[in-house]
């Protein structure tokens, strides 16, 4: 498992766990835009995004049109972009989905972060412009995904594989209750061919070279294999189906059921995609490093 979050090991967090994890933390900034990117992670990636939405931002700048304003709210739940007068979410992002954090060196004013779009399944980076947070908000959200990292493992992390095998089991039973359904059905075939086989016409005299039972059938055996007899018409009967000794099957010749050794399980999206998304999300980590956009410790608090 990667380190969810990559940062030095003598910056602190700036926030109390529970205040990430009761509330969140409110931000404002100007929001230039997101746009499509090839990686979830990279410098450069980033680099050319923030060049491209910022260029974007000119030619509305110089049609009148103003960047317009939002409310970050950063919890272990995600960051919701919300307007800040209606409180309308217009984006949230989940933290398990954002792969990459930084805040710009060169214009400390800007800050950005890349994410997994939930529906389109597309890497959009959001560029940000923060006068005098970019650099507080970069760490907030790196606090949260550790956060948020954390609270995975102790409770649906640790149940992911436990799920797995669950599902595992039921398919397993589903699957050998089929082959148990079709057995049967083969087993009353046999039967019947055996009875037809010993039925004699009418006026005959049949022999009887087995030892039967009460109602005139020849015991089944699944080990001893079946001695076909010819009926007194002169024509033999079909011949029976034997199966041999083998200890590695069951009664009805089916591998024998290992829970240990089940496979992978179909789940229902409400428990595959969100847990195994999670985890993968998760198993890549945030990266918050590079040579433009790396971190250096705070001077001073917003």
């Amino acid at each position: 498992m990667n380190r969810a979050f990559n940062r030095k090991k003598d910056k602190s967090w700036m926030h109390t766990p529970e205040a990430l994890a009761k509330h969140y933390i409110p931000y404002n900034a100007k929001f230039l835009g997101n746009t499509e990117v090839e990686a979830p992670k990279g410098t450069e990636v980033v680099k050319d995004a923030v060049r491209k939405l910022k260029f974007q931002r000119h030619i509305k700048k110089s049609e009148g049109q103003k960047i317009p304003k939002v409310e970050l709210q950063i919890s272990i739940y995600g960051v919701k972009i919300l307007d800040p007068k209606t409180k309308d979410v217009q984006h949230n992002c989940q933290l398990h989905r954002i792969s990459f954090c930084a805040d710009d060196k060169t214009d400390k004013r800007i800050f950005t972060f890349i994410c997994k779009d939930s529906e389109s399944n597309k890497h959009l980076c959001y560029v940000f412009d923060s006068e005098k947070c970019a650099e507080e908000i970069t760490l907030t959200i790196g606090q949260a995904f550790d956060l948020a990292y954390k609270k995975f493992l102790e409770s649906g992390g640790k149940d992911v594989e436990t799920r797995k095998q669950i599902g595992g089991l039921q398919k397993r039973i589903q699957e050998l209750e089929t082959e148990n359904a079709e057995l049967k059905k083969q087993l009353l075939e046999l039967e019947e061919q055996l009875m037809i086989a010993h039925v004699p016409p009418a006026g005959s005299v049949s022999v009887k070279l087995q030892s039967t039972d009460v109602f005139d059938m020849v015991p089944f055996s699944t080990v001893t294999p079946l001695v076909p007899s010819r009926a007194s018409n002169g024509c033999p009967p079909p011949p029976p189906t034997s199966l041999p000794p083998d200890m590695s099957k069951d009664l009805f010749g089916a591998e024998p059921f290992d829970p240990f050794t089940c496979g992978a399980a179909d789940f229902p999206p409400d428990i595959q995609s969100k847990l195994d998304e999670m985890q993968e999300g998760f198993k890549m980590g945030l990266t918050m490093e590079g040579t433009v956009f790396s971190l250096d410790p705070l001077d001073g608090r917003c």
